[in-house]
């Protein structure tokens, strides 16, 4: 029963987004809350849209006028927002906590929305826009692959690694020994009980640890979709890791989401989906890489194939949707429809960047002369 409002002059060229307020408390939230009220204010069914990634692109694009708006009125949540980034912080008992709080819900959570393939949790690679998730994801994983120019025999090290897809892809597609850290329990079950299942646990092992305790030297040190959690504090420590497990000839790979400058993490994803998560920007990410001497070989922002991705994860989700209901509860599903509807229009937006980077040791001179060789053949495999 409120009055329709139009803000704006209705401009054919660009995208128009539709707010429906269910409640007048609405407002007091995107007051005295910012977004973290803003957001909240949604999950608990305050207010709607039809086309809830339309909505939020548009509030995305327009970032340096919400934020300024929420510096202003936002006052009262400011140093609470503080208080959580310094809670989550990512020690090693910090970075249990908050992996644990994010990868343990559940595995039949995930499986109701991932790709079905291997269960990857990061951006896919679509090397043509009509692929699919699953072609996407195993695109991916080859891409990876042939970034670190494996060969039989290598030794890998991977931190971070899901639902251990990508071991299981290095160890049967070609024919290395993979070392692979994750400090979630939920997705270590997975991981072992697919490795042994494909025949594979002689060539990967799950370690359940933090990345911070890996030891040895390996052909290469991979690591996707862990980096928007370790925290740039913690960049120095992570860069002499990398070093230290490194053989002298020995190639590097980071895949992470981050951003064009230095910004912190959205006080509401922080607080209800990825406590202590910071995306880097790519001047962070070469500091990282700077630190140990290391040469960076390749720079690639998959930017544009993380919101399809997105989109096939928020089909996948809303197809689901109830069941995911059924196991938790309708406030969860709406956070989570938010939290992936947002993430959308970031990366639609340009918000948000991801970047896979690849280096190795500034006195590394086995190196390939040219990228000829990641793309003699489609990363994309046929037939699935």
């Amino acid at each position: 029963g409120y009055d329709d409002q139009v803000f704006g002059d209705n401009d054919q060229r660009y995208p128009t987004a539709e707010l429906v307020i269910h409640n007048h408390s609405t407002w007091r939230d995107l007051v005295t809350g910012g977004s973290v009220g803003a957001a909240e204010s949604y999950v608990a069914g305050d207010w709607s849209s039809p086309d809830l990634t339309a909505l939020l692109r548009f509030f995305t694009r327009n970032l340096d006028t919400m934020n300024a708006f929420e510096d202003k009125f936002s006052w009262i949540s400011k140093p609470a927002l503080k208080a959580l980034h310094w809670l989550n912080r990512n020690t090693p008992e910090g970075s249990r906590k908050n992996i644990s709080a994010h990868y343990d819900l559940g595995n039949e959570f995930y499986q109701l929305w991932l790709d079905s393939a291997e269960m990857q949790y990061t951006c896919a690679y679509y090397e043509q826009a009509d692929k699919t998730l699953e072609q996407a994801q195993l695109a991916k994983l080859e891409h990876v692959c042939r970034k670190l120019r494996l060969k039989p025999g290598m030794t890998v090290v991977e931190a971070g690694c899901g639902w251990g897809g990508l071991a299981r892809y290095m160890a049967r597609n070609y024919g290395v020994t993979v070392h692979a850290y994750n400090i979630s329990r939920e997705q270590l079950a997975y991981a072992r009980a697919e490795a042994e299942r494909q025949g594979l646990d002689n060539l990967v092992t799950y370690v359940e640890d933090d990345y911070r305790n890996i030891e040895g030297q390996y052909d290469a040190f991979v690591s996707i979709g862990m980096l928007e959690h370790v925290g740039k504090d913690n960049y120095p420590a992570l860069s002499e890791l990398i070093k230290h497990s490194l053989k002298p000839d020995g190639i590097a790979l980071l895949h992470s989401i981050g951003r064009n400058r230095p910004m912190l993490m959205n006080a509401w994803i922080e607080k209800r989906i990825f406590p202590g998560a910071y995306p880097p920007s790519i001047g962070e990410f070469m500091e990282l890489c700077e630190h140990s001497d290391f040469s960076v070989l390749d720079v690639e922002n998959l930017r544009l194939h993380y919101a399809q991705t997105l989109s096939h994860w928020m089909d996948n989700f809303t197809a689901n949707q109830d069941k995911v209901t059924e196991m938790y509860d309708e406030h969860f599903t709406r956070a989570w429809r938010l939290y992936l509807a947002g993430s959308i229009a970031a990366f639609r937006a340009g918000s948000l960047q991801l970047f896979q980077v690849v280096f190795t040791h500034g006195d590394n001179n086995q190196l390939p002369r040219s990228r000829q060789d990641l793309y003699t053949f489609p990363a994309t495999p046929e037939g699935i």
